[in-house]
């Protein structure tokens, strides 16, 4: 009896290879071929999202590095003398803290490039950050559904400012220890709890003995833990909600028009971190920073002039030199300092919170709840991004009133000038910094209109019969005239009525301030052409293809997008 029976025709009848032997023990203890659809997921291509991977990469290379400086750094604040390699050093007492940085960078082979390394990398991720942040906001994907991960965004640019503070007074030498020694006085200046959280940072009077080794433990466990976790959970949520992209032909708010994780984006990617790591290695081993044998260790009787913390970290020192030395004296002998109160602790606060809520500030004023998958460009949204512009205005004023001293030795300039200009300019230069850039996002949409309209101008200058010299226009082709038209016009909401019928509206002051802040945010914004007005406008060219496309936001006529991107539709995590 023959009791063969006949493979599947799909059956592998050759020997497999070994990456093949090896894929498939993986899989069947891995289950990894359940997640073949995120090979496939899809991530557009557009320059702006570049700033997210590198502070991503940025912070990879911080990882690797910190690893690599916690063997040699000794958090230890016992004084010691030091007889080391630098000789101009030599005999002077400085804490266990300041004596291994300064051997790291001369005793230890690579340790200065490793040193400035992990220290540009910190410099380049929270400068990611902020442009990354601002990119969100500028282009509204910090709507519904993304409202969680514009939360983790912000507190990851929060928790890597303060680590990076936290790194830049490790090696406690004159510099670091100044910036200390500031942070110690906006500790002690918040009401009611300041001493308390001194006497934690601090264990004990300024300087004590205990600062550098609870800062470090912070520095390489509490907050890079922190950190790495919001960092997974923020990429998780990318791929939950879809990647954002830009309006425009086959875009819309149910697919994703890109290219695969697997093999483009990936490859793209790596090939980017080795581009980021390449330039953080090369600003390392060619531009000098943070070179603490020349700044001295920390003694708290001495400063030198000129002192200025890291970038990030300007616009504090900026605004505690603006501010006046205003206090008073409460009942009960309690002094409320608001010359550091207001600039250190309620400013920064009062800008964290701003940014922090605003997509709850515009949801609530629009009363819009769809998902938004469609990012704006941002002159389509001409307050929110003036609003922004001018807040980063004001941290560029702020930034530069920190560096009044420099300013005035290097330009020869009166000290007490550029503090009155940084004074006066912490409330002129945001004002008319939102003035211009809403100007300009209005007419940037006029011009627009007017390319709807009337087409672009090609150069060339026609004569009529009668002698009239004008310019040729000629329509927009289909793929930028859909883009433009593609835009979403934003209204303000209706006036609310006091009453209805005799009947009192109950809600009519929360009616009111809604209506008056959407007037704020959309009123006066140059409409989209109507349907009308582009029949009208192609008729006078005689192009009846643009006749036949004359309804704004039509997507039948449009076709197919011109290059081979994938298109993904929407998914989720199952």
């Amino acid at each position: 009896m023959n009791t063969s029976k006949t493979a599947p025709a799909d059956t592998r009848t050759d020997t497999p290879s070994t990456g093949v032997r090896i894929a498939d023990w993986a899989d069947s203890r891995l289950g990894i071929y359940n997640f073949r659809f995120l090979i496939r997921k899809v991530f557009p291509d557009h320059w702006t999202f570049m700033f997210g991977e590198i502070a991503l990469y940025s912070f990879i290379v911080l990882l690797l590095t910190g690893v690599w400086l916690t063997l040699f750094f000794d958090p230890s604040m016992t004084e010691v003398v030091y007889e080391g390699t630098h000789v101009p050093l030599h005999g002077i007492l400085m804490s266990r803290a300041y004596e291994s940085t300064v051997e790291i960078s001369f005793d230890v082979r690579g340790g200065l490039l490793i040193r400035q390394l992990h220290h540009w990398s910190a410099l380049i991720m929270i400068g990611a950050l902020c442009i990354h942040t601002l990119r969100h906001f500028l282009t509204g994907s910090f709507r519904k559904p993304r409202e969680a991960n514009w939360l983790i965004g912000f507190a990851l640019l929060v928790l890597v400012t303060l680590e990076g503070f936290l790194g830049y007074s490790l090696p406690d030498d004159l510099l670091s220890g100044t910036g200390l020694r500031i942070a110690e006085g906006v500790t002690l200046a918040i009401p009611l709890v300041g001493t308390y959280l001194t006497m934690f940072l601090f264990g004990g009077e300024y300087p004590g003995h205990d600062v550098i080794g609870r800062f470090y433990s912070f520095h390489i466990l509490l907050l890079p833990g922190i950190i790495l976790a919001l960092v997974v959970v923020h990429l998780i949520l990318v791929f939950y909600h879809k990647h954002t992209q830009f309006r425009g032909p086959a875009r819309t708010e149910q697919n994703v028009v890109g290219q695969p994780l697997m093999p483009h984006y990936t490859a793209k990617a790596g090939g980017f971190f080795f581009l980021v790591t390449g330039v953080l290695a090369l600003l390392a081993g060619i531009a000098q920073i943070n070179p603490v044998w020349r700044f001295g260790p920390y003694r708290a009787d001495q400063i030198s002039q000129g002192s200025q913390p890291d970038w990030y970290m300007g616009f504090l020192e900026g605004a505690l030199r603006a501010m006046p030395a205003w206090e008073f004296v409460l009942p009960g002998g309690y002094t409320v300092n608001l010359g550091v109160l207001l600039p250190a602790v309620v400013l920064p606060t009062m800008m964290m919170l701003v940014i922090a809520l605003w997509p709850f500030l515009e949801a609530w004023v629009t009363g819009d709840q769809r998902e938004h998958h469609l990012l704006d460009r941002p002159r389509d949204h001409p307050t929110r991004t003036a609003f922004g512009i001018a807040f980063v205005s004001l941290y560029l004023v702020l930034f530069f009133g920190g560096a009044n001293d420099v300013l005035a030795e290097k330009f020869h300039l009166s000290l007490n000038a550029i503090t009155w200009v940084a004074r006066f300019g912490f409330f002129i230069v945001p004002l008319l910094t939102y003035i211009v850039t809403k100007r300009i996002c209005l007419a940037l949409l006029r011009k627009e209109r007017d390319k709807l309209l009337h087409g672009r101008e090609t150069g060339r200058i026609r004569r009529l019969p009668h002698g009239e010299f004008v310019e040729v226009h000629e329509p927009l082709d289909r793929w930028h005239r859909y883009t433009l038209l593609a835009r979403e016009g934003y209204e303000p909401l209706p006036k609310p009525q006091a009453e209805h019928d005799g009947v009192r509206n109950s809600g009519y002051r929360k009616q009111m301030l809604r209506y008056k802040l959407s007037r704020w945010l959309y009123g006066g914004s140059i409409p989209k052409p109507t349907a009308q007005e582009l029949e009208h406008a192609a008729l006078e060219h005689g192009d009846q293809a643009l006749h036949r496309l004359g309804a704004p936001g039509s997507h039948a006529e449009i076709g197919t997008q011109r290059s081979v991107d994938a298109q993904e539709p929407d998914q989720a995590l199952n």
